[in-house]
């Protein structure tokens, strides 16, 4: 049998359909401080990723996995000021505000395995590409219930869920590079060489004569 080459696929993306889902955030990632700009001021935003399996939304993205949801995902600045973004959906999602105790420091991880309804709308790039994104997060009624997870839960930060390997390899090109031009990631690969520096020369310093 011969060896058949192929050129790229071309086919469109299939996304996420518009409106109103059941979902269940599964991973956390936090990206670090990007760099953007925005009328020509230079600014530095501390960032998290959010994403959110739709399990009522099946497809087949490898035959050996099989059926599997798809899912979508949010970045939001890292704050829970008044007027973030963030704040917003999470007191919409849980269906109260935050109080002044809460607002002083709230761990996100809570959030995996919880449920939810996301509201996902179609929006146009500047060159005519469709993508959805989430245009709202709300509290499940009672009596509704969302399927089990499917997805693994995963946590990626710079303190005890780093994983070098999953940034190098795993995680989508985009993402690993965001993450590895953050100043986080730059300072967690500095500490980590002096310390593997370090370690190397306790070692010699326990010869034998």
């Amino acid at each position: 049998m011969g060896i058949t080459a192929k050129g790229v696929s071309t086919a469109p993306k299939e996304i996420v359909p518009a409106g109103t889902h059941l979902a269940r955030c599964y991973s956390m990632i936090h990206v670090g401080t990007v760099k953007w700009e925005y009328l020509g001021e230079v600014k530095h935003t501390d960032k998290v990723r959010i994403t959110f399996e739709l399990p009522n939304e099946k497809r087949v993205f490898n035959e050996e996995a099989g059926e599997m949801p798809m899912v979508i995902s949010q970045e939001y600045s890292l704050t829970l000021h008044e007027k973030s973004n963030l704040r917003k959906d999470l007191e919409t999602w849980r269906g109260k505000a935050f109080s002044e105790q809460e607002i002083q420091g709230f761990d996100i991880c809570n959030l995996l395995g919880a449920s939810c309804y996301l509201s996902i709308v179609h929006s146009d790039t500047k060159t005519g590409t469709t993508f959805a994104k989430i245009g709202g997060i709300s509290k499940l009624p009672k009596g509704v219930e969302c399927p089990e997870q499917i997805n693994p839960t995963f946590v990626f930060n710079y303190e005890d869920k780093f994983n070098q390997d999953w940034v190098d390899n795993i995680a989508p090109q985009f993402i690993s590079d965001m993450i590895k031009a953050t100043p986080q990631y730059q300072d967690k690969i500095k500490n980590d060489n002096i310390t593997r520096t370090q370690e190397g020369q306790d070692k010699n310093d326990d010869l034998p004569f």
